[in-house]
């Protein structure tokens, strides 16, 4: 009897450590969660591909952050901006590829995740913000859970993301392709995703916390159900104007300590 008590007690302290990893906010009746990303050093880059992914570089993520478990719904931008995603189509004149509650936000320009991010603090008081490019790259890998997956949680694209071949030509439904290792959605396939970051190229040599704080493009990460498998790999990197909308461009959450 003891030996069950003391196992069903680490089972026990397990549950909540890993529950402890994962805090939910709650808007406008709509709840939305962020997981925890242990600060780290990483390897960021790819030296086996073309131009702007090279070179690999040590990166150094000073500080923990929560990042979000999926990226930004529909839902959620309707319960901080009051703006839904049909009224955004029409606007746009632009066919919608995936409407609903649970499906990802999209035809969102970097200025409007700024508005987003600056509403939802006003209504939470908490500090969320945008991904830098090298938090959203480690947090891709797994951070300190990492198994040096190709893709964001497995080597098999169909296992984890939304990508050309298997979308049906649509965004799907956040959270229904497997997590990575760190338990986050879709950071590869389904939209890509804004940073925080300019575009620039990576600089050799080690840095920590690093930003790209000028230039005339943001960077964006993740592939997309439009792209390619050769374009959906944790490392691939894209660019656009901070004003541009698409039908496969969202972004995530982060949320410093």
């Amino acid at each position: 009897m003891k030996r069950i008590l003391s196992a069903l007690l680490i089972m026990a302290l397990a549950v909540a450590a890993v529950e402890a990893k994962k805090i939910s906010f709650t808007v406008n009746g709509v709840t939305f969660n962020m997981v925890k990303v242990d600060h780290g050093t990483f390897d960021m880059g790819n030296d086996n591909t073309w131009g702007d992914e090279k070179p690999v570089h040590k990166v150094t993520i000073s500080k923990d952050y929560y990042i979000g478990e999926t990226e930004v719904t529909q839902g959620l931008w309707q319960a901080v901006m009051d703006t839904s995603l049909t009224y955004l189509s029409k606007k746009y004149m632009s066919p919608t590829y995936g409407v609903g509650a649970n499906y990802p936000m999209y035809f969102i320009g970097w200025d409007d995740c700024q508005e987003f991010v600056k509403k939802l603090n006003e209504i939470t008081g908490q500090k969320f913000r945008m991904p830098t490019e090298a938090e959203w790259e480690y947090a891709a890998r797994g951070g300190k859970r990492s198994k040096g997956y190709k893709y964001s949680g497995s080597n098999n694209l169909d296992e984890v993301a939304w990508y050309f071949d298997n979308c049906g030509k649509s965004t799907h439904q956040v959270a229904t392709k497997k997590p990575n290792e760190l338990g986050l959605y879709d950071m590869t396939g389904n939209v890509g995703e804004w940073c925080q970051d300019f575009y620039g190229k990576y600089a050799p040599g080690a840095v920590t916390d690093p930003v790209c704080a000028e230039g005339s493009h943001r960077v964006f990460r993740g592939g997309s159900w439009y792209f390619f498998a050769n374009r959906c790999g944790l490392t691939y990197r894209f660019n656009y104007v901070h004003d541009t909308i698409d039908d496969d461009l969202g972004f995530r959450l982060v949320l410093d300590m």
